[in-house]
C-alpha cells in the first residue's frame, strides 16, 4: 500500500467522522427548528429546519461516497450521484420556502416570538463555520467535489442562520411580523443556486 493511498484512507476516515457529526447535529437542529417554527408559525424557522434535514441527507450520501472512495472507476459516478441527490433536495426546499413565504405575506400571517429559534440560530453561527473549515480541508485532500459541495452547504447554513436570526430578532424586538417571511424569501435564491449546481453535478477535474 503506497503512502498516497494511506493518506487518502486517513482523510476519508476523517471525512466520515465529520459526516457522522453532521448527521447527528443537523438531526437535532432540524427537529428543534421545525418544532419551534411550527409552534411559532415561523416559515423562516421551518425552512431553516428543513435545510438541516437536507444536510442530514447530504451527510448520508457523503458517508456512502467515502465508503467507496478506493474504487477509482466508480468515484466520478458516485460524485455526480451524490451531488444530484443534494441538489434535488435543495431545489425542492427553495420552492417550498418561496410558496409558504409568499402565502404568509399575502395572508399577513404574523408569527409568534421564538426564543428557542433565536438561541438555535446563535449556536449554529458558532458551530457551522468550524465544521465547514474541517470539511473543506478533507475535500481538498481527497479532490472530492461532493465533500466540497457539502462544505459549501455548511457555509450556506451559516448564512441562513444569520438571516434567520435577524428575522426572528426583528419580530421579537420590534414586532415586525413581516421580517420572518421576508427573511425566508432571502434564503430562497441562496438555496436555489446550490440546488441548480448540485443537479448539474459539477465534479472536480
Amino acid at each position: 500500500m503506497t503512502e498516497l493511498t494511506v493518506a487518502r484512507q486517513v482523510m476519508a476516515h476523517r471525512g466520515r467522522r465529520l459526516e457522522y457529526f453532521t448527521i447527528v447535529w443537523n438531526s437535532l437542529e432540524g427537529l428543534i427548528a421545525v418544532a419551534a417554527g411550527i409552534v411559532a408559525g415561523s416559515i423562516s424557522l421551518v425552512g431553516f429546519g428543513m435545510d438541516s434535514f437536507i444536510e442530514v441527507t447530504s451527510g448520508a450520501t457523503l458517508l456512502w461516497r467515502m465508503s467507496v472512495d478506493a474504487d477509482v472507476e466508480s468515484r466520478e459516478r458516485n460524485e455526480k450521484l451524490s451531488l444530484r441527490i443534494v441538489g434535488v433536495c435543495f431545489a425542492a426546499l427553495a420552492g417550498y420556502i418561496a410558496y409558504e413565504s409568499m402565502s404568509d405575506l399575502i395572508r399577513k400571517t404574523p408569527p409568534e416570538h421564538s426564543i428557542p429559534g433565536i438561541v438555535l440560530a446563535c449556536v449554529s453561527l458558532i458551530v457551522m463555520p468550524i465544521l465547514s473549515r474541517a470539511k473543506k480541508k478533507v475535500g481538498n485532500a481527497l479532490g472530492s467535489a461532493a465533500m466540497k459541495a457539502d462544505a459549501r452547504q455548511t457555509d450556506f447554513c451559516v448564512y441562513l442562520s444569520a438571516i434567520l436570526l435577524v428575522g426572528l430578532l426583528l419580530n421579537a424586538v420590534l414586532g415586525w411580523w413581516w421580517a420572518d417571511p421576508i427573511a425566508a424569501l432571502i434564503m430562497v435564491p441562496i438555496i436555489a443556486k446550490e440546488g441548480v449546481e448540485g443537479i448539474k453535478a459539477r465534479t472536480c477535474c
